[in-house]
């Protein structure tokens, strides 16, 4: 597998997956009792954009000045983006101090942006409570090992060097009888589709009551419908929608032209809020014609 999401940090799809993780955990919290964050996929926590600017052994344009670049000056955000927006910036500053304030010319001459930018087991950590804890499970082994450096000593953190799919039937169902999943996969194996619904399949049959989130990228590739047929073909399958974000209609000649996340099982009144956020985010992060963003229930709340 070649995939590095450094190339990809803090674009478009990350604003989208990591706004709505925020949202989504601060729902579960409204309860008082702990829960399971199991990341799936958790690369390696945290990325310095500078490598996505140049990349490590060839020049590629990044794609962070398209996605969090576009909103990080604004002052009319809707409160999701704020929240997110402040945790990348709480962690791009504590980044800075352990590494002795070292600042990289490409940053400096951004126009005060971040030069450091948490991946979702960051952003998860930073918010979890003393009664919550997470997992997160990494196969690639250079990956997991930069996971597990800068993860060495937090407590209620583990970090697994293993298949994300075979986490969920290892894991589940936790003792706090409470989960969210986040499965976040690069889609570059053919049969990728496969897995995310086995995986849901099994999850939800140790944990029914689980709160699952999938990231999904809209190309011709990926072929999101038959999923969603799939997904539906699942028997009793809990209430869920999806979050889509696309920055341009799917003629506009983009390889990819936007993202979605699945929510199974979504905290109670998280859908309003993140549909506002995304129709918000469409034309904002617009790269062609025919950006918009919304919520869609596929199965509905009773």
């Amino acid at each position: 597998m070649n995939y590095r999401h450094r190339y990809h940090a803090a674009n478009f799809a990350d604003v989208l997956k990591h706004a709505t993780l925020l949202k989504l955990i601060a729902g579960l919290q409204t309860k008082e009792k702990g829960f399971l964050y199991l990341d799936t996929h958790a690369g390696r926590g945290g990325y310095d954009l500078t490598e996505a600017a140049s990349g490590t052994s060839r020049e590629r344009e990044a794609e962070w000045p398209k996605g969090l670049g576009r909103i990080w000056g604004r002052h009319d955000l809707p409160p999701e983006l704020t929240v997110y927006v402040e945790a990348v910036r709480a962690f791009d500053k504590s980044t800075r101090t352990d590494k002795g304030g070292e600042l990289r010319e490409a940053v400096e001459l951004a126009s005060g942006l971040p030069q450091f930018y948490p991946g979702s087991p960051w952003l998860a950590q930073a918010v979890l409570r003393p009664q919550d804890r997470a997992v997160f499970c990494e196969r690639q082994p250079d990956e997991a090992k930069a996971l597990e450096d800068s993860f060495r000593g937090l407590r209620r953190c583990s970090i697994q060097a293993m298949d994300g799919y075979t986490a969920v039937r290892a894991i589940l169902p936790p003792p706090e009888r409470r989960a969210l999943v986040l499965i976040d996969p690069p889609f570059e194996a053919a049969d990728e589709w496969t897995s995310v619904i086995t995986a849901l399949r099994e999850g939800l049959a140790r944990l029914p009551g689980g709160t699952f989130a999938v990231w999904y990228p809209l190309t011709a590739r990926a072929r999101v419908d038959a999923f969603y047929r799939q997904l539906l073909s699942l028997p009793k399958l809990p209430p869920c929608y999806t979050v889509e974000l696309l920055i341009a209609g799917d003629g506009a000649g983009l390889k990819v032209w936007g993202c979605g996340l699945l929510v199974i099982n979504p905290p109670w009144g998280s859908a309003r809020p993140l549909d506002t956020m995304a129709r918000w985010l469409g034309p904002a992060l617009a790269q062609g014609e025919g950006a918009t963003g919304g919520v869609h229930w596929l199965v509905p709340e009773a």
